[in-house]
């Protein structure tokens, strides 16, 4: 069942892929999610259900290799894979210079997980890549800090801080684009994943007593994988990526958005195993 649900998953990303119609492909990804959160959904109902001589789908833990370390973007990459992971009911912590993430979750979801972050990472840099070739965030400027010697009347040098307006950095420009292709990506999953869920509720409850529980074994599968990180995670603190900050530039979050709205997904050989990191 797993491995049909991913080769129907497969199928809807080469479509999205090969779509240039952005309403398309914005169709095919919602579709693509749903169909996993709905995987999901028909996994914790089966379990819900089982014998207890059967044996019984459990969560597990992966590590996921984001890349090299000194890798330029890595943060930004993280804070990706953890959008895509949210929405497919993902716990994760992350190694402090963000090489890797561990991932908790079933086997289908984070399948699932490593199967659009495959796709969306490469799209994610490439638009950035070409964003930045234009040149457009250097027409946008910010006021910086920056330090200057100043003789003094007495012939002395000090240095003291003056306020500069200056055009946008390019590192400043890509970091705050894919942080908003990350956030778009995020927010269209978690709109697909809850819709998906509040169809299958919808029905099983319209099923009345032929229903199968989902809303009850969709909660006991949130419990089961809560319990499985709390057991299994060594995670101290938490992820210092998030706070970071290269400074602040809109042009070019307004464009990593819209990048992020028209994204497409493929990288169908990503489904069911994993991808090497980036720049290995």
């Amino acid at each position: 069942m797993v491995d049909k649900n991913l080769s129907r998953i497969a199928a809807l990303l080469r479509k999205a892929e090969g779509t240039d119609n952005e309403h398309e492909a914005d169709a095919y990804l919602q579709a693509a999610q749903r169909l996993a959160t709905l995987a999901s959904v028909d996994l914790a109902v089966a379990r819900a259900h089982t014998n207890a001589r059967e044996q019984r789908v459990a969560p597990t833990q992966r590590t996921v290799e984001i890349g090299a370390a000194g890798k330029r973007g890595l943060r930004t990459y993280v804070q990706l894979f953890l959008a895509i992971g949210r929405a497919n009911d993902l716990i994760c912590d992350v190694a402090r210079n963000s090489t890797r993430v561990f991932a908790y979750g079933f086997a289908a979801d984070i399948d699932a997980t490593e199967a659009l972050y495959a796709s969306l990472v490469v799209q994610m840099v490439r638009a950035s890549d070409g964003f930045i070739k234009t040149g457009a965030h250097a027409a946008e400027t910010v006021v910086r800090p920056v330090r200057v010697e100043v003789p003094t009347r007495r012939g002395r040098i000090v240095t003291t801080v003056v306020h500069e307006r200056r055009p946008v950095h390019a590192t400043t420009a890509r970091i705050n684009f894919q942080e908003a292709f990350a956030a778009r990506i995020g927010q269209r999953l978690q709109e697909a994943r809850t819709a998906a869920r509040e169809e299958a509720v919808a029905a099983d409850t319209a099923a009345g007593d032929r229903g199968t529980g989902v809303a009850l074994a969709l909660r006991d599968r949130e419990l089961e994988l809560t319990d499985h990180y709390s057991t299994h995670s060594n995670a101290r603190g938490s992820w210092a990526g998030n706070r970071a900050s290269a400074g602040y530039s809109e042009a070019s979050r307004r464009a990593g958005d819209r990048a992020g709205r028209t994204a497409r997904l493929g990288a169908e050989q990503a489904l069911g195993g994993r991808r090497p990191a980036l720049g290995t």
